[in-house]
């Protein structure tokens, strides 16, 4: 696990999840991200599930993952349903899978159903040999819901759990990451995600226990990064 102290540039690139989730991104924008991707060698490029095709041909060769989002943004679709699209993302080529669980079953202190959600999601996952991510959205939940929700994945095992997907009311807090962090312990990374621009609030994420950036500010975080190893130089 890096700190934002000692990590170096390339270190750097391989915790972002480089992302384009939006709506009206066309094939320019997703040629674009897969460019980028590759010129920085991140991990990953985070997208909807509906281009992981061209997403994963345009990184063929590479070993730049591609992340599909599954039921992305609410995660208000059923469990068959987001079994489904899961099924269907990793047949075009997704390497990872980033899924919204059921926030509304979570107020509804239905963990009975966030469990049943997980294992079967993260059961395709592991089956075809595909790294799994968990979304919490935590800006709907209380501290005790992220606590019991971490529990579950503690136990499900899922490779991930990560922190928002950046289209609710907030984003990633060093709070959360550091709770879920210590909730999971060493065997479940955390993926922090959502309102991550700068270096400042990257370095603020890896110091936390985060160990992926999901972020579609990367170039600029590292332009941030580049000027401040300089200064120090």
């Amino acid at each position: 696990m890096y700190t934002g102290e000692t990590i170096t540039r390339e270190e750097l690139c391989r915790t972002f999840d480089h992302s384009n989730l939006k709506a009206y991104a066309d094939e320019a924008a997703f040629r674009k991200l897969c460019e980028e991707a590759k010129e920085n060698h991140c991990a990953m490029v985070a997208i909807n599930s509906g281009p992981t095709a061209l997403c994963h041909k345009l990184l063929e060769g590479t070993d730049i993952h591609v992340g599909a989002a599954i039921s992305f943004p609410l995660g208000q679709t059923t469990i068959e349903e987001k079994v489904h699209e899961t099924q269907e993302a990793i047949r075009n080529g997704a390497d990872e899978i980033d899924y919204v669980l059921n926030v509304g079953e979570v107020k509804n202190g239905n963990y009975n159903y966030i469990r049943k959600e997980m294992e079967a999601i993260v059961g395709v996952c592991r089956n075809e040999h595909v790294i799994s991510k968990v979304i919490f959205e935590i800006c709907y939940l209380t501290e005790e819901e992220i606590i019991q929700i971490a529990k579950i994945a503690k136990e499900v095992k899922p490779d991930f759990v990560k922190t928002s997907t950046g289209f609710g009311t907030g984003g990633a807090t060093v709070e959360a990451v550091k709770l879920m962090k210590q909730t999971v312990g060493d065997e479940i990374k955390v993926k922090a995600a959502g309102g991550i621009r700068s270096w400042a609030d990257c370095k603020a994420m890896l110091d936390a226990g985060a160990e992926r950036i999901g972020t579609s500010s990367t170039l600029k975080i590292l332009e941030e990064f580049d000027a401040e190893r300089k200064k120090e130089n």
